[in-house]
């Protein structure tokens, strides 16, 4: 910096004397400017010198500062390296005894998120969520976490835990919001049973995880359930009442709501099934038209027995009367009994063998829609293989119930056809006996007179 400044003043000085004798006129003039401009760089050459050597000596100055501060700088290093490497032997003590004393803090945290995890689906279906609900944020929020839980996040967990085992024993009238069949909201007073059942108005309600709402049962149990919870909810004196209660959280009731009533299992049936039905239908009204006959019959038969004047409303009066029309030898009087007996046995036995025809017909028939049945579940099979069972179920709905149709129409008609038989049986069995006993008449008659 120095040497720059003094340039610039020495060319300020000199430049006047540059500038006129730029152009010598003669030898001399030449001469003399030459030599002021040797001396003039002698002493340009001692300026810069000077300057070199200041800058020397400063360089050294700075050169002595650099390696003393070097020294420091190094003492300062080996200090802070000892410094580190004792800093580093403690910490690595500190973190094996952090280690050691966290080891049983880390199997409890594990533990609670566990714990938080598994409660957290037992929650989050429970009744109980209906009426306290924003459990399931907590339990979510435990189960994910990757600190250590306070002791307040503890107590928490724990009194929550305590709290659903209190619940499930108790029962709890709350109101609440509810969706109705028809899928409307509204405002309801709910009766809570445990954890286990909740119903409303006398219907039944099932709770959903998904929108944290009690929704009403699209299809509602057998009645007899329905009036037992009806009666419970009618109570107010705080005696004691029966109950609906599903141990399985509603997995029992989903079974009894979903299990077809009769006209659903006749509609499984099909065709078969209704042609099945009518069959015993027409042979119900034809036993109970052969009922009535032969009870008729009977009363009829009972009351000629205990009179002498043949009526000719009854099997046995218009059999009697044959043998009012006069005196006949045995022979041909035997042969006109049993003619009138064979006249009245169509009538007697009349339906007997359509009874045992519909009651043949009938297993057939549901044999014919299992067959069918089983086709249609073997198409479905080819066509969608075994994946979804639903695509199965009508036909093997088809299949069971048409069987379950036949043999159910087919054994009260045979136990029909044989009480009927049975009965008609007993008839001819009078009218038989009745003959008889007026061929034996005559003939000891005709043995008397003839003696």
């Amino acid at each position: 910096m120095r040497f720059i400044i003094s340039t610039l003043l020495l060319g300020a000085l000199l430049s006047p004397s540059i500038q006129a004798a730029d152009k010598p006129t003669n030898l001399d003039a030449l001469l003399e400017q030459v030599k002021r401009e040797g001396v003039l760089d002698q002493q340009q050459n001692k300026l810069r010198e000077a300057d070199f050597i200041s800058a020397r000596d400063d360089q050294a100055k700075l050169l002595v500062e650099a390696k003393a501060q070097l020294a420091s700088e190094q003492q300062r290093s080996e200090s802070l390296n000892l410094s580190f490497q004792e800093h580093e032997k403690s910490l690595a003590e500190k973190e094996d005894l952090l280690q050691e004393k966290s080891g049983s803090l880390g199997e409890l945290f594990g533990t609670v998120r566990q714990i938080s995890n598994d409660s957290r689906s037992i929650i989050e279906t429970s009744m109980v969520s209906a009426e306290k609900p924003d459990r399931v944020k907590f339990l979510t929020t435990m189960a994910e976490r990757k600190q250590q839980p306070t002791i307040d996040e503890l107590r928490t967990l724990w009194l929550m835990l305590q709290e659903e085992m209190t619940e499930s024993g108790k029962m709890s009238q709350f109101k609440t919001s509810i969706i109705t069949a028809e899928g409307k909201m509204e405002e309801r007073n709910v009766t809570r049973v445990g954890v286990f059942t909740a119903f409303s108005d006398g219907k039944f309600l099932r709770y959903l995880p998904e929108t944290a709402s009690l929704v009403e049962l699209g299809r509602q149990p057998v009645d007899r359930l329905r009036s037992l919870i009806t009666d419970f909810e009618s109570t107010t004196d705080g005696s004691l009442m029966p109950v609906v209660v599903d141990p399985t959280r509603g997995a029992i009731m989903a079974l009894l709501v979903q299990a077809p009533d009769l006209e659903e299992r006749i509609e499984q049936g099909g065709w078969i099934g209704f042609i099945i039905l009518g069959l015993g239908a027409i042979g119900l009204l034809l036993a109970i038209q052969r009922f009535i006959f032969l009870g008729i019959a009977g009363r009829g038969i009972a009351k000629q027995q205990k009179q002498a004047t043949p009526n000719l409303k009854n099997p046995l009066g218009r059999i009697l009367s044959v043998y009012s029309e006069g005196m006949q030898d045995i022979e041909t009087l035997a042969l006109k009994l049993d003619e009138a007996i064979l006249r009245e046995i169509p009538k007697i036995e009349r339906g007997l063998i359509t009874l045992a025809m519909l009651a043949a017909i009938a297993p057939m028939l549901g044999l014919l829609g299992t067959v069918s049945g089983m086709i249609e579940t073997f198409q479905s099979i080819t066509l969608f293989g075994t994946g979804d069972p639903k695509l199965m179920s009508g036909g093997i709905s088809q299949a069971l119930v048409t069987t379950e149709l036949g043999l159910a129409v087919a054994i009260p008609l045979l136990l029909i056809h044989s009480a009927i038989s049975s009965k008609s049986n007993r008839l001819v069995q009078i009218l038989d006996e009745e003959s008889a006993a007026i061929v034996a008449r005559n003939a000891e008659r005709v043995n008397g007179s003839a003696s």
